[in-house]
């Protein structure tokens, strides 16, 4: 898990407000050039950002690998990178974080 770097730091609003701030730790577009879709799962203590892949054009092309979620904090607008993984791994890997002070 790491702080993401970036301007300035907001706490978000609502989902809507922490998918754009989210939005600016991902690429606009996929290496093969689609639009990346990006969908907010909220908790309790922040909201969950992740890059959603639809199914490849040309399903001959080996799948892209690795990547990130970032956690967009309720309280301190804090932008964490947690690994990709399925959206309750994550956000209790994010817990875990927290409890440990990293």
């Amino acid at each position: 898990m790491t702080e993401a770097s970036g301007g300035e730091r907001r706490v978000p609003a609502d989902a809507a407000d922490a998918l754009e701030i989210g939005r600016t730790c991902f690429p606009e577009t996929w290496g093969d050039g689609t639009p990346v879709e990006l969908r907010v799962h909220e908790f309790d203590i922040g909201y969950l950002v992740h890059a959603v892949r639809s199914a490849p054009a040309d399903p001959t092309r080996p799948p892209e690998l690795g990547g990130s979620h970032v956690v967009v904090s309720k309280e301190t607008g804090d932008v964490t990178t947690v690994p990709n993984f399925p959206e309750e791994q994550a956000v209790e890997l994010y817990r875990r974080g927290l409890r440990s002070g990293e």
